[in-house]
């Protein structure tokens, strides 16, 4: 993690990382002001907080209260060598809590984070450099060094020659990458999380049967995601690049609204049209894009090969952002190795669906054939050592597809998680879905996967698929665990040179009857592509374009981002279109314009209902304010902080609207009862004085909104890179 310092005044320093600012100072007698604690008594804090936040992880895994549990820390100095000190963690447990339970909090606490890195002995490098932002993959520990050549199935270079080839795109797109977690908690099985540093937004994650394989995963992955845009998805550009040359690539294509809004010609071709048009209900206005929200220039499109052919058909960006997410995204070292891993994931996908939807019945795979598999044997037996059931099955339906699955039982919770794997090489397909399984997972964290169950209906909606495609949390059909299967198993082999494997994979898809559409993206100097397969390849439903477009941030975001700028009569307009919109009231702000606004402020938190609620206030229209008061109160998930401010809310309010009672009669008792601060916000909300309380001023231009704007100069760098490579 980068923490960046600025210099205060005196001996006060700040230290910012993602969306958290720290302030730290000196005690008085040292010439500090004593306004802040110092930075080592941070460090002593860390290690206490960290054995406190395991001991809640235990403690919540098991439903234990934590009400009467006290901890504490105490460091204990030599006094011949300040620098040699002992940490004494003390924690007092109720008497309730069995022996096994305070065992159990002991070894959590043992497990601390903070302890163990300084037991391991932290490395300290200390250096000049010419600019902080420059040195871009400075802290990815874990890349291989010296000569050596690892070769893996599926990958035509080795993983050290890939990883430095990733890096050094990076580095010339001048993005900090930065490794934030490793797990590797059964043989064999690695995972990594990383991210740009001064774009935290921007994250991907990597897993393999090595910690290299997994690195090359991850930058693999955030390489696909630049150069998909996939990091920008449904966040607005902002109105320079709204405004600019080209938006998205410059070889994307504009198509000019319609007066009847019907869609322009030239978008799309007739095979797609009746699947995402099938009752002529799609209108040019449904494909404005939500990035540039750009309505004058109309829809902006980019251009894909019909694979049946080789000709152009031009994607509406809109579409793609809506209908398939990442699916059939990937770079490789070149565009057919990229082309495999597309197509794989879209099978995947696809078969994994059609598996769960349809509650098929899969085939074990047989002992004898894991046996060739000794290191990924290895790693199943980790999981069940572990007191994890775990279940190997072929997904292939019969040999039709490269597609193996692995579920994982938790007899604790009762939970279970099925990982889908595919490749044309059946160890490849297996050792993914292993892998995929404990991709970013600690052993707690499965104890959060969801249970199955006999109901179809739960299984087959369209949300329980999207829940599969982001992290594979869906639920699954009871029925999926019988010894009853609907196919027999089948030793399957796809496999071949890239070129073979990427014909065999377009083949397939040639005989069930699907179009597929490619686009090269090697503009940023990586081999990219991503492969779309109408009626095949979408995670959301086809209907959302017209019912649940991301594109109507359109109608909002101007308004709201304007929002201590709009005149009265804007403002009724605003509340009346959020009243008509049938929108979740529950929907928060930052998902509905497409900004990211940092989670810790009441931006960041805002949804649709406090917004109304605030708007109210501002119009003092007083009923309509409380009315949504009460239901916030009721339902609204929010800090205790602003809690605590609708609950005065609510008591002031009953009182202005009451004839008979007067706000001055229960000032002092309101006072004491939700401090002076929150009355003055709250008093000042419901007589005008103070409008939009808690939300700091803004407008199109994002002022003060931080995350955003970082996300917007991650951006520009590919937007640069982009410019430059089409001006050569």
């Amino acid at each position: 993690m980068e923490i960046k310092v600025n210099f205060l005044d005196n001996l006060r320093l700040e230290a910012k990382f993602d969306d958290f600012t720290v302030t730290a100072d000196q005690p008085i007698r040292y010439k500090g002001d004593g306004s802040a604690p110092s930075p080592f008594d941070y460090f002593l804090a860390s290690s206490a907080l960290c054995a406190a936040y395991f001991v809640k992880v235990y403690c919540k895994s098991r439903d234990i209260p934590t009400d009467n549990i006290r901890l504490s820390q105490n460091n204990i100095v030599d006094p011949e060598d300040r620098y040699n000190q002992i940490f004494q963690i003390n924690v007092e447990l109720p008497d309730d809590i069995s022996d096994k339970d305070r065992e159990g909090i002991l070894r959590s606490i043992d497990r601390c984070t903070v302890k163990k890195v300084v037991q391991t002995g932290p490395e300290f490098r200390i250096e000049t450099v010419e600019n902080l932002d420059a040195d871009a993959n400075a802290m990815l520990m874990g890349q291989p060094g010296g000569d050596s050549s690892t070769y893996i199935l599926g990958k035509d270079l080795p993983l050290e020659q890939t990883i430095a080839n990733m890096t050094g795109i990076l580095a010339e797109l001048g993005m900090k990458i930065e490794i934030s977690s490793w797990r590797n908690i059964v043989p064999n099985v690695w995972s990594l999380h990383i991210r740009d540093a001064a774009s935290p937004m921007c994250f991907t994650n990597g897993k393999g049967a090595t910690k290299e394989s997994a690195l090359c995963s991850a930058l693999g992955e955030f390489i696909e995601r630049l150069n998909n845009n996939f990091f920008y998805n449904d966040q607005f550009f902002g109105v320079e690049i709204a405004n600019s040359e080209f938006v998205h690539y410059p070889n994307e294509k504009w198509f000019a609204l319609e007066e009847d809004d019907s869609l322009p010609a030239g978008l799309l071709d007739d095979y797609c049209l009746e699947i995402y048009n099938p009752d002529e209900e799609l209108c040019g206005s449904h494909l404005i894009d939500t990035n540039s929200g750009n309505r004058e220039r109309g829809i902006c499109a980019i251009p894909y090969k019909r694979k049946s052919d080789g000709e152009t058909v031009y994607f509406p960006s809109n579409l793609i952002e809506n209908l398939f997410l990442s699916n059939g995204m990937s770079a490789g070292n070149n565009i057919k190795e990229a082309e495999v891993q597309c197509l794989s994931e879209i099978f995947e996908r696809a078969v994994k669906r059609q598996i769960i939807e349809q509650e098929i019945v899969l085939p074990d795979v047989p002992m004898s054939v894991l046996e060739k598999y000794p290191s990924i044997l290895a790693g199943i037996k980790g999981l069940e050592e572990q007191g994890f059931p775990v279940v190997v099955k072929d997904a292939s339906l019969g040999g039709q597809f490269p597609v193996m699955c692995v579920t994982l039982m938790n007899p604790k919770t009762g939970g279970v998680f099925a990982s889908f794997g595919a490749h044309p090489s059946f160890e490849v397909a297996l050792e993914r879905s292993l892998t995929e399984l404990l991709q970013g997972r600690s052993f707690e964290g499965l104890n959060d996967v969801p249970k199955p169950t006999f109901n179809s209906m739960a299984v087959s909606e369209p949300e329980n698929f999207v829940e599969h495609f982001i992290d594979s949390t869906g639920v699954i059909s009871w029925r999926f665990f019988s010894s009853k299967h609907d196919y027999e198993f089948c030793e399957w082999d796809f496999s071949g040179t890239n070129e073979e494997e990427a014909d065999r994979l377009f083949g397939i898809l040639e005989e069930l009857g699907k179009e597929v559409y490619v686009a090269e993206f090697t503009e940023l100097g990586a081999s990219a592509c991503r492969i779309l397969v109408p009626d095949y390849s979408e995670v959301y439903p086809v209907e959302d374009l017209i019912w649940d477009n991301t594109n109507k941030a359109l109608d909002y975001r101007e308004d709201i981002l304007n929002l201590h700028s709009l005149s009265t009569k804007q403002l009724v307009n605003l509340v009346n279109r959020l009243e008509e919109s049938q929108l979740d009231n529950y929907t928060d702000i930052r998902t509905l314009i497409g900004i990211v606004f940092d989670e810790n402020t009441v931006w960041g938190k805002l949804t649709i209902i406090e917004l109304k609620i605030l708007i109210y206030l501002a119009l003092g229209a007083h009923e309509e304010a409380l009315e949504l008061v009460g239901e916030f109160l009721q339902f609204n998930d929010n800090t205790v902080k602003r809690n605590l401010f609708y609950q005065a809310m609510s008591a002031v309010l009953e009182v202005t609207l009451d004839e008979d009672l007067e706000l001055e009669d229960f000032s002092h008792n309101f006072t004491r009862m939700f401090g002076a601060e929150v009355m003055e916000q709250v008093v000042g909300s419901v007589t005008g004085k103070i409008r939009f309380s808690g939300l700091t001023k803004t407008s199109m231009q994002l002022e003060g909104i931080e995350p955003h704007l970082r996300l917007i100069e991650s951006y520009k760098k590919l937007h640069a890179a982009r410019k430059a490579k089409a001006a050569n």
